[in-house]
């Protein structure tokens, strides 16, 4: 649990940078006119980050494997906390893209190794609610986020201190890592390559050493009459390696080449890629929509967290994704039908005001087809804004060019990002649902698979390819569902990635293996002799009953 909960501080940090910037972006704008003035440069502090994680990913499993789970988690926590530190003293934007960038490498690194390094210290029957906490640090780093935004709304230097004490935990954690052990199974694996070193160097101490601090952690883990049983599986695993080291190469290169000419990876990387990719496209909602609800919507994600740690070793990872992506797909689908009838019964467009002013002055609603039966969502949807014509924001209104000029002389109740509608209820409803559907499952579960579907020699690449995905899936997301939603409706963008997660399910359905309480070395063998779904074995198995002699 001390080991768990240390490495999930990097879980903290993930949450916190991706829920603090929301907050810190309102008060920079205000500090530095340029980044009010310029959209893409918002866009560029935002995305900063997300670019860091994609190459932080991409090399973080390469370290972990050169230089150890532990390294790599003590090399993100440093470079997390310069980062912090750049942007709490930035002068100009461009250090705080800066900063954004290192937290990113930091992010992306801790987002792969953290989950791996509890992955390989955690004994089959439990892994699944350890690897968890990460999951739950992450939604808990997320709530921490945006209380610390409330807290410092009154201070002077708001955004600098949103963002500068980031760095404590990442100190805290650093400090807390010092004091435990390497992961025992990347140990085990260096003493195939301690012996080439002991061969040309007579340092054969070394290997024995290597063999032994192994040993000693796993007493730490384990009961005492599991340790032998856990040594042997490591001794076959690494023996298994010998056979195929030809494959493996010093560079990041021949190990990636090595790594997709191998079959149980390549078998690894459908599942593992899969269930990230869904990951980003089934949890878009809670990142994008809920901003104004982001206490409630955290909350819930924390609870959500807590809920997948009972289940995630009592009925399986496999079944827990699936049963997540049927109430995601249910919930995307009923806020699509909620938001086509809200926006069907926004307020109407009145062709006068109750100034007896002609709406003629937004020009663009007025060359839309039939704007005499538009209401609030056509108008907005035209780039316009509009006012009700009373204090009761229901009430008809006037769709008006969307400046400050207009704004300042609504006498009513003025919108320009999203119209008043008595549908809103059911609405925070389903978010809710959709947010008790995803956190369980889809939330935490893709990040363990990917820590324990791997074989040992090549866990640190794969972790990194199916987390580079996650990654460049989370920014396809970003870029797109504003675009998105101006174009298709809240109700399209909704029911289009209620799609996504249809193929989602289907792929996770054929791809997916389950992986609960197996060792990490049996997991391979699986993936060895290829996964089938159980529909699929049941034909296999009566088809050679029909054609195989008795």
């Amino acid at each position: 649990m001390r080991l768990a909960l240390s490495a999930g501080i990097g879980g903290l940090l993930f949450g916190y940078d991706t829920g603090v910037i929301s907050g810190a972006l309102l008060y920079i704008r205000e500090d530095f006119e340029q980044v009010d003035r310029k959209t893409w440069l918002q866009e560029l502090i935002l995305s900063m980050a997300v670019a860091g994680a994609i190459g932080g990913a991409a090399i973080g499993g390469w370290i972990s494997d050169r230089f150890g789970r532990k390294r790599s988690i003590l090399l993100a926590d440093v470079l997390f906390a310069v980062g912090a530190l750049v942007m709490a003293f930035a002068p100009a934007p461009v250090m705080i893209i800066l900063g954004r960038i290192l937290v990113g490498l930091g992010v992306g690194m801790t987002s792969m190794t953290a989950p791996l390094y509890i992955s390989e210290a955690s004994p089959a029957r439990i892994r699944g609610a350890l690897v968890s906490t990460n999951g739950l640090l992450i939604t808990g780093g997320q709530f921490l986020s945006y209380l610390i935004n409330l807290a410092f709304t009154k201070t002077s230097w708001t955004w600098r201190w949103m963002l500068g004490i980031a760095a404590v935990p990442a100190l805290f954690q650093l400090i807390l890592m010092l004091s435990l052990p390497e992961s025992p199974r990347w140990l085990y694996r260096q003493v195939t390559t301690l012996l080439l070193y002991a061969i040309l160097k007579l340092m054969l101490y070394a290997l024995l050493n290597k063999e032994e601090e192994a040993r000693s952690i796993l007493e730490k883990i384990f009961p005492a009459n599991e340790v032998d049983d856990e040594m042997n599986a490591l001794k076959l695993s690494v023996e298994a390696e010998k056979a195929d080291e030809h494959a493996i190469g010093d560079n990041l290169i021949q190990k990636l080449k090595g790594a997709l000419s191998n079959v149980v990876v390549r078998r690894g990387l459908y599942a593992g890629i899969t269930v990230q990719v869904a990951h980003q496209f089934a949890g878009f909602a809670s990142n994008e929509t809920a901003l104004a609800l982001s206490l409630i919507t955290s909350g819930l994600n924390a609870v959500g967290s807590i809920v997948s740690m009972v289940f995630f070793d009592r009925y399986g990872r496999r079944r827990l994704m699936l049963v997540s992506m049927v109430g995601i797909i249910l919930c995307l689908v009923s806020l699509s039908i909620i938001f086509l009838e809200a926006a069907s019964h926004a307020p109407k467009v009145n062709q006068l005001d109750t100034n007896s002013i002609p709406n003629t002055t937004c020009c663009s609603y007025i060359s839309t087809p039939k704007p005499s039966s538009g209401n609030c969502m056509s108008c907005l949807k035209a780039g316009c804004g509009f006012c009700s014509n009373t204090a009761n924001e229901y009430s008809p209104g006037t769709c008006l060019e969307l400046t400050t000029k207009q704004r300042d002389w609504c006498r009513g109740t003025w919108f320009k990002d999203g119209c008043p509608s008595e549908f809103g209820f059911l609405a925070v409803v389903f978010l809710g649902f959709y947010i008790l559907s995803y956190s369980p499952g889809m939330g935490t579960v893709p990040w363990i698979v990917n820590s324990e579907i791997y074989p040992l020699r090549y866990r640190g690449i794969g972790g990194d390819l199916a987390a580079v995905s996650n990654w460049i899936s989370n920014l396809m997301v970003s870029l797109t569902f504003l675009s998105l939603t101006k174009a298709l409706g809240s109700a399209g963008t909704f029911f289009l990635f209620g799609g996504v997660c249809v193929i989602g399910f289907s792929f996770i359905y054929w791809l997916v293996p389950e992986t609960k309480g197996l060792p990490i070395e049996e997991v391979e063998k699986m993936l060895e002799s290829g996964y089938k779904p159980k529909l699929l074995r049941a034909k296999s198995k009566d088809k050679t009953h029909l054609f195989c002699p008795k």
